[in-house]
């Protein structure tokens, strides 16, 4: 194997742990490793979810209002494909996100989130990092309970 091809290899596998590193950050509520994901002036895109899109720390902030009635996370990221040219790169793979909380009478709610993630990649002096990130959701298995509003 040459050089080359050991450096594509490794850089496809450290993109794969970056979003990686984005699903464990929102399960886990870790929002310290934000700067590990994004790429300084990052943009994130959440609108298919209905709110909001702009500059990844606002973004995360509000994303973190948002999961907060939900403790329960689990984000599974797959199918990852990507198209890299030197220090710049496009990734796009699935993902599919149950949250869940606990009702009052001690069952669980489970609302299913999936689609796809779109994301503009940039090799920075630290490693990879997400520049601009899409979120596509396209299925949503379940419902939001009566009255529910998602928080601004």
């Amino acid at each position: 194997m040459t050089e080359a091809e050991l450096r594509a290899l490794a850089d496809r596998r450290e993109i794969e742990e970056l979003l990686h590193r984005y699903a464990w950050m929102v399960d886990r509520r870790e929002w310290a490793l934000m700067d590990l994901v994004f790429a300084p002036g990052a943009t994130i895109d959440y609108e298919s979810t209905g709110v909001i899109k702009g500059e990844y720390r606002a973004t995360l902030a509000w994303l973190d209002r948002a999961l907060a009635p939900w403790p329960i996370n689990l984000h599974f990221i797959s199918n990852v494909q990507l198209d890299l040219s030197g220090n710049e790169g496009r990734s796009h793979c699935y993902f599919q996100a149950p949250m869940g909380r606990a009702r009052a009478d001690g069952t669980q709610e489970v609302i299913t989130n999936a689609g796809y993630y779109e994301d503009r990649l940039v090799r920075t002096p630290r490693g990879w990092r997400i520049a601009e990130r899409v979120c596509r959701q396209t299925v949503q298995i379940g419902s939001l309970p009566p009255g529910y509003a998602i928080p601004r």
